[in-house]
């Protein structure tokens, strides 16, 4: 369904600012090792680690050899790849604002004669503004032999006004085909096989409706709190951290309409569409469809741990959510009347990320029988984390004299079906910028259109300020309130104990 991600056959150069970070890592190297072992890269690949900290190349080279051993998902590792994988890496010490960092870094790349390049910002967003500015200055973003290429994480600016004026400083530096702005949640495989389930198979889609689907609930749930990232997140809460970019682009293609081709321009032309068809949520509109809430102190797997405003750096009067609950329609002809139910959060019982399509009850209920499969037995559910899959719940009798319908789950597990876990999403995400795939980055009119939808929430917050925040106790679902925000349209959350 996808263009099929193959080795690339180019000389790459991979510059890594911030590679002393935990992202590098934990995701970016044991995500290459992964990729050196399925012999997905390219023959002649050149890393170079950009950061302030008195690192060496060897000294770079064994704490990257760490982060392998420890989050590599496959063990024992593979020495011979490891060390070749190693072997290729080369580092270069400035602050990102130090102008002879980048002539250093220009000098280097010279002297290992790499044309084509991809910059990967694996930074806090502080430095993204400064880094554009380095290698636009240093003549580094366009290579008269090679491509240039920039990859910058998320979050792409911290609200409409932010992302615009970001936007218009990369496009100072770089041509909007030269940016990949990367979301890991599109290099999960459920998330790629959400069009490959929708499109490729006639099951479905003649469904995938307003005549047949009463609601759809996305939930992205963390039993994790804040930890160290509080002075970021109290800044961010969950609007910013979570339902700006995760939560909408899983609700974009769970009601995207087909795409022309399987093209990167298609795919995100489609997924816009979507964006600029939810309805806007603002003033006490907003207030109505969106419910907030903050975690206390509970219990999370038999351990006590500590409520929001309880971990460092959070203030007593904080009023950030932890947990957000909202009510989206997307007023297109497909999907007119039908409500997307989002909830995320942190400090709950379960981690999960999963879509559930609930489809509407029979126009006509023939049997008196006992009923355990529910009104509606029809769920389609994409479970995107921990365990990726698909799930489709239906009403069948129960054998037996007496006559009762029970509920029958059908699955498919990637695991049990393939043999294997699926690959890291940034496996994925890296092969596809080294390739010049962007199918599954978002584009600019995609941040901002998401941006616009979140910042309409957030300034009607800021319109009706509360001064605390209802709570919930960590490692519970919510409580009567969160459950009155969905049962005022007849609806319930779906259990997932």
């Amino acid at each position: 369904m996808f263009p099929q991600s193959e080795k690339p056959s180019e000389r790459i150069g991979f510059v890594i600012f911030g590679v002393t970070g935990d992202l590098t890592r934990r995701k970016l190297i044991p995500a290459l090792y992964q990729l050196s072992l399925a012999e997905q890269l390219p023959d002649e690949l050149v890393i170079i680690g950009f950061a302030r900290r008195d690192w060496s190349d060897e000294f770079m080279r064994a704490e990257l050899k760490k982060g392998v051993e420890e989050f590599s998902p496959v063990k024992p590792l593979d020495q011979d790849k490891l060390d070749e994988l190693l072997g290729c890496m080369y580092y270069v010490r400035s602050s990102f604002d130090d102008p002879e960092g980048y002539h250093r870094l220009a000098e280097k790349m010279d002297q290992l004669e790499i044309t084509n390049r991809i910059y990967y910002l694996s930074t806090p967003p502080s430095a993204y503004r400064t880094i554009i500015n380095g290698i636009g200055e240093a003549c580094l973003a366009e290579c008269a032999t090679g491509w240039v290429r920039v990859v910058i994480e998320k979050p792409f600016g911290h609200d409409l006004s932010s992302a615009r004026e970001l936007d218009n400083h990369v496009h100072q530096v770089f041509d909007e085909s030269q940016v990949y702005r990367i979301d890991h949640y599109l290099g999960k495989e459920t998330v790629q096989n959400i069009l490959v389930f929708r499109f490729a198979n006639g099951i479905f889609e003649p469904l995938w409706n307003r005549n047949y689907i009463d609601n759809v609930q996305i939930t992205v749930s963390e039993t994790v709190g804040v930890g160290s990232r509080a002075g970021y997140y109290d800044t961010a809460g969950v609007i910013r951290d979570m339902f700006q970019n995760h939560i909408l682009q899983l609700l974009a293609l769970t009601a995207m309409e087909a795409p022309v081709a399987f093209s990167a321009a298609a795919v995100r032309d489609e997924k816009v569409k979507v964006l600029q068809a939810v309805r806007p949520l603002q003033g006490e509109e907003a207030l109505r469809h969106t419910f907030r809430a903050q975690y206390v102190a509970g219990t999370i797997a038999g351990k006590r741990v500590l409520g929001y405003k309880d971990e460092p750096n959070v203030p007593d009067n904080s009023v950030t959510e932890t947990l957000l609950a909202a009510r989206l329609e997307v007023d297109s002809w497909r999907w007119a009347g039908v409500p997307f139910y989002i909830r995320c959060g942190k400090r709950l019982p379960k981690r999960v990320t999963e879509i559930a399509i609930q489809f509407k009850q029979v126009p006509l209920p023939l049997f008196g029988w006992q009923n355990m499969a529910g009104d509606a037995p029809n769920v389609l559910v994409l479970n995107i984390q921990p365990e990726e899959g698909i799930t489709l719940r239906i009403g069948a009798k129960k054998p037996g004299p007496i006559n009762t319908i029970e509920p029958v789950q059908l699955d498919f597990s990637y695991a049990e079906s393939f043999g294997a876990t699926p690959p890291e999403a940034y496996e994925r995400l890296l092969l596809d910028s080294m390739n010049g795939d962007a199918t599954l980055f978002t584009r600019a009119d995609e941040v901002e259109t998401a941006w616009t939808i979140t910042s309409d929430i957030i300034q009607a917050w800021q319109d009706f300020p509360v001064k605390n925040l209802p709570v919930y106790e960590a490692g519970t679902w919510g409580f009567a309130a969160m459950d009155e925000f969905i049962r005022r349209d007849g609806r319930t959350w779906r259990n997932l104990t």
